[in-house]
């Protein structure tokens, strides 16, 4: 059974991100929101969470596409290569907000992510979020929450998500009802921007 826990995004509340905090760094899958849909993360330092969740996913976790959700931009150096300053203006205009980047990415990737060539990397704009992250003190990777109904893509409601989830999961956060539209992915690994997948997001920025 997975735990429930409401958190209030205007104000999120330390003790519950703390609770939440405790569950990733135990190894725990949380489902969480963002500022587009739901995802399913883990720490990016647990090794055992990630196979976790490359199995729930069906893939293999050395060829997984999930994102980083990194705090802001000072974790970059971590993962990523030596970028531009053009890049680097792209994403100060657009982070935080509901894109993922892909970047190039650097040797320091954690272990099943060495060979890697890019990564793709979120801020979202969610306190809740946010918050995690900030707590955690790393990264989380995550994947967004697909629903198996074609017609509704993602679930939103967080009681549904927990009824769906709850043997798989350890811990479902209540954040409110969330977005049915996922990121917008850019490519910036070859320096000019590519849109990969139209999503949440305005363009105009780019």
């Amino acid at each position: 059974m997975a735990d429930f826990i409401k958190i209030y995004p205007e104000n999120p509340n330390p003790k519950a991100i703390q609770k939440v905090v405790d569950v990733l760094k135990k190894g725990g899958l949380v489902i969480y929101p963002t500022d587009t849909v739901y995802g399913l993360g883990c720490d990016i330092t647990n090794i055992k969470a990630l196979e976790r969740i490359a199995k729930i996913k069906g893939v293999k976790l050395e060829k997984s596409n999930f994102s980083f959700i990194c705090e802001d931009l000072s974790n970059l150096s971590d993962y990523v290569k030596q970028i531009d300053t053009t890049t680097f203006k792209i994403l100060k205009r657009a982070l935080p907000g509901p894109y993922t980047f892909i970047l190039p990415g650097s040797k320091n990737l954690p272990n099943p992510f060495k060979k890697r060539k890019t990564v793709g990397i979120r801020v979202p704009d969610n306190p809740i979020t946010l918050a995690i992250v900030n707590s955690l003190g790393h990264p989380l990777v995550s994947t967004s929450i697909r629903d198996d109904d074609e017609i509704v893509e993602y679930t939103t409601d967080p009681e549904l998500i927990l009824e769906k989830w709850d043997k798989r999961v350890d811990l479902v956060v209540d954040g409110g009802y969330g977005g049915n539209e996922g990121s917008t992915i850019i490519d910036l690994s070859e320096g000019e921007p590519i849109i990969v997948r139209q999503g949440k997001g305005n363009l105009e920025i780019f």
